[in-house]
C-alpha cells in the first residue's frame, strides 16, 4: 500500500458545543476518564512541543502526571525540553486518542511546580525509578549505554530507599492553559473542532472551527 492511500474514515460520536463543559479543564478530565475506561494505549501519553533559543520547534512525548488548575508533568529540568522552557516558557501538547478518534491540543504558559509537589511525586515512584533521574544526565552526549549502567550500579550502593532524596535538577512543571481545543474525527474529513480560548478576562470563550 501506498502511503499516500492510507485513510481510514471516523465515525464513533459527535462533539457539539451544546453539550461540552463550559470549563475546559473539566471537559479534558471527563475525555481522559473515558480514555482511560476504554483501556487506550498510554492514555496520559502526549507530545510536547517546545522552542529552542534560535526559533526552531522541537517535540517529544512525556507523561501527563496531574490536572488540577494546568497540566502536570516532570523531567529532568537540565535536558533539552528544560532549558527550551527556561527560554521559551510557552507550549504546545497533544493528546491522540485513536481508538477514541479523539485528539487534544493544549496550548499554554510552563511554571515549574513548587519543591514539596516534587517530592510528593518523587517518593511515590518505585525505588529504580528514583535511581534513574540520578543516573542520567538527560539529554547529554555519553560514549554507551554501560555507563549508564555503571552509574546505576553505583548509585544503587550509594542509596538506599529510606536515604534517597530527589535530585535538585528533577522535578515538575505545570502548564497553564491559554487555549484548549478538542477534536472528534467525523466522516469526509469534516471532523468536530471545538476550541476554548481565554480572554483578557481570564473567562473561557468556547467556538467551533472548520476542520
Amino acid at each position: 500500500m501506498e502511503i499516500a492511500d492510507i485513510r481510514k474514515e471516523y465515525s464513533l460520536k459527535t462533539l457539539e458545543i451544546s453539550e461540552v463543559n463550559p470549563n475546559p479543564i473539566e471537559q479534558f478530565k471527563a475525555w481522559f476518564e473515558e480514555a482511560l475506561n476504554s483501556e487506550v494505549l498510554e492514555a496520559n501519553a502526549m507530545n510536547l512541543a517546545t522552542i529552542s533559543k534560535d526559533g526552531r520547534p522541537n517535540s517529544r512525548i512525556v507523561l501527563l502526571k496531574g490536572v488540577d488548575t494546568g497540566f502536570v508533568f516532570f523531567t529532568n529540568y537540565k535536558s533539552t525540553k528544560g532549558t527550551e522552557i527556561e527560554s521559551n516558557p510557552y507550549v504546545s501538547v497533544t493528546f491522540h486518542w485513536a481508538e477514541l478518534e479523539r485528539q487534544v491540543r493544549i496550548m499554554g504558559k510552563v511554571e515549574k511546580v513548587s519543591a514539596e509537589e516534587s517530592d510528593e511525586y518523587f517518593f511515590s515512584r518505585p525505588f529504580a525509578s528514583q535511581i534513574g533521574a540520578w543516573v542520567s544526565p538527560q539529554s547529554s552526549e555519553i560514549d554507551s549505554r554501560e555507563f549508564l549502567e555503571s552509574r546505576e550500579k553505583d548509585l544503587h550502593a550509594k542509596f538506599t530507599p529510606e536515604s534517597i532524596k530527589r535530585p535538585e535538577h528533577w522535578g515538575g512543571y505545570r502548564i497553564a492553559p491559554e487555549e484548549i481545543e478538542f477534536w472528534q474525527g467525523r466522516p469526509s474529513r469534516l471532523h468536530d473542532r471545538i476550541t476554548y480560548r481565554q480572554d483578557q478576562k481570564s473567562i473561557w470563550k468556547i467556538s467551533r472551527l472548520a476542520p
